[in-house]
């Protein structure tokens, strides 16, 4: 039986909304995740706590895009290179998050679009082609960091070579589809989960660190040098690739709607206040993970004059020794196993999103999802088998970077819809929000211009 499409989608686009006149008209399109779609139910009339734990779930699945094996390599390389200098960048990094996926689930819960959607609503065929391709390369990107971070982990482990942990990654479809088809509540279980166990792994790790916390608290005050250092500049831009994700914008717009609120103004304000407050909260989880990874690297590595430790494999050696610690090795790598796979997860649900949203490809769940993680493994795969299982972690900074060139192109869209009255109503982003949300895109693309610079005239 087909899911109900709710007014919202059936209603034309507001006037003005069309850039082009050969652009596609919003004529009622398939819900978002149309197999979840308004699966858990939200009563308006329940008590706070019961309405707060109906829409605890899909900020955590958001979350854990900002603490992906991506981040690890950059994390452990400014901790191990520059001490705790960088944890300004991540902690600046996850505020811009924590706005832009309010905006995110705003826009889904009241228009009943996902950010993928919209654009296809709004922009010609041509200009939300190029938006298509852009979010596809950047989705790769993401998937080769967690591909990658989940083969690490299994070589670290087992001792499996990489590219077999690569190809074993590609088992994670079965799982979504496991999961999905027992409803979207055992997947937001199976994520928070793995999300405390790697919370929990870092826990343990930082109490055997014994960082300075004096040191930590004054690297949450920005630095000028980090502007003026190419090196460190690359990886501060690496650490907002990895922790401000573009699919993770397409991708919290989508599963908002996974919860079954109602149509009327009250039930969406509603709605829109328990999302934010759900992935505010599970963002400052990753905000914590984060900054342990960058203090862990800090504090293990670059207080013991270990500046050059980049590479995760050299971290999982060293980290048993140089804390004293007979599991902090075996922990590290849990921990990483941990976070490929609950990224690995949202990474492909965030495929299928993209692709149903820009395209209206609507096609079997198992199709959508082997198409999806084949875009991820074979490049993964090609990459390993030319490059050689010691650029691993290069690669994954890399990724991260390419993350962060393509966030304008999801965030501008995102910044421009919910500040459109027509299109968002009294739901409308405020002058203040409005005005923050584009400092945080010029930020953005100031900080990319400026490596640009840096790269090609150092």
């Amino acid at each position: 039986m087909p899911p109900t499409v709710p007014p919202e989608l059936d209603a034309p686009t507001p006037a003005g909304g069309s850039l082009d006149p050969a652009a596609e008209p919003a004529a009622a399109p398939v819900p978002s995740l149309p197999e979840v779609y308004r699966t858990v139910p939200f009563a308006h009339g329940a008590s706070w706590l019961r309405k707060m734990l109906a829409f605890a779930g899909p900020g955590y699945l958001v979350a854990v895009g900002y603490m992906d094996p991506g981040n690890w390599a950059t994390d452990i390389g400014a901790g191990s290179k520059f001490g705790y200098t960088l944890l300004s960048v991540v902690l600046i990094s996850n505020c811009m998050a924590m706005l832009l996926q309010g905006l995110a689930a705003k826009l889904g819960i009241v228009t009943g679009r996902d950010l993928a959607q919209s654009c296809r609503s709004q922009y010609s065929p041509r200009v939300n082609f190029a938006l298509w391709v852009l979010c596809e390369v950047a989705i790769a990107a993401c998937d080769l960091a967690e591909v990658l971070g989940s083969a690490v982990a299994l070589k670290l482990l087992f001792g499996l070579p990489l590219l077999v942990g690569v190809l074993l990654t590609g088992l994670d479809v079965l799982l979504v589809l496991l999961l999905q088809n027992r409803g979207f509540r055992l997947t937001e279980i199976f994520v928070v989960t793995l999300t405390l166990t790697i919370a929990a792994c870092f826990a343990y790790e930082i109490f055997f660190a014994r960082p300075l916390w004096l040191e930590a608290a004054h690297g949450y005050i920005p630095q000028l040098e980090i502007l003026r250092n190419r090196e460190m500049l690359y990886l501060a831009i690496g650490i907002l690739g990895a922790t401000v994700m573009p699919h993770n914008l397409y991708l919290h717009s989508s599963i908002v709607q996974t919860r079954a609120f109602g149509g009327s103004v009250p039930e969406k304000r509603d709605a829109v206040r328990y999302a934010i407050f759900d992935s505010t909260i599970a963002l400052f989880v990753a905000l914590f993970i984060n900054a342990a990874i960058l203090i862990l690297g800090a504090a293990a590595f670059h207080s013991r004059g270990m500046t050059q430790v980049a590479e995760i494999g050299d971290a999982y050696k060293l980290l048993t020794p140089v804390l004293g610690a007979s599991l902090a090795s075996t922990l590290f790598a849990l921990a990483l196993l941990a976070s490929g796979q609950n990224s690995t997860l949202t990474g492909t649900l965030a495929g299928q999103i993209v692709m149903e949203g820009f395209l209206n490809l609507n096609l079997k769940p198992w199709l959508r999802r082997l198409i999806t993680r084949s875009l991820a493994i074979v490049p993964a795969a090609i990459v390993i088998g030319i490059a050689g299982e010691g650029k691993a972690t290069a690669l994954l900074i890399f990724s991260q970077v390419v993350l962060s060139f393509q966030l304008p192109f999801a965030v501008i869209p995102l910044i421009r819809f919910t500040s459109d009255p027509a299109r968002m109503g009294e739901f409308v982003n405020s002058r203040w929000t409005a005005a923050c949300a584009w400092v945080v895109a010029i930020a953005i693309i100031a900080f990319n211009a400026e490596l640009l610079w840096l790269t090609f005239h150092s």
